[in-house]
């Protein structure tokens, strides 16, 4: 195969699959639900924040688009900030508790992880 990346017919190519960038099979597994036991696990984080402290929510079986929505719902009713990165909601503060109990209201299986 032919480590060509660029095209003046079609423009990027993958480098995995050799297709268009905007016909690429290989890197559209984001709708894809990830694997996983089904329980959601919650901490706190501050390594690497300056002493900020994070409620992280892992574990979530969901495709992205999905989990931004959960996301954006969640920081909503409890009026924070927060991301998603690597398939995990995180979260602005200590929201353990409550997480936890708007997360059973959803029907997911919840742990507390970590002190």
């Amino acid at each position: 195969m032919s480590r060509l990346v660029y095209s003046t017919d079609i423009g990027r190519r993958c480098p995995d699959c050799g297709h268009a960038n905007t016909e690429c099979s290989c890197k559209n597994t984001d709708n894809a639900a990830p694997s996983g036991d089904g329980i959601v696990r919650i901490r706190r984080e501050t390594k690497g924040r300056k002493g900020k402290g994070v409620s992280i929510a892992s574990g979530i079986l969901l495709s992205t688009a999905e989990l931004k929505t959960l996301g954006k719902e969640l920081r909503q009713k409890l009026s924070t900030g927060g991301a998603i990165k690597d398939g995990e909601l995180e979260f602005q503060g200590d929201h353990r508790l409550a997480l936890k109990t708007l997360l059973e209201a959803k029907g997911y299986t919840v742990k507390l992880s970590g002190a």
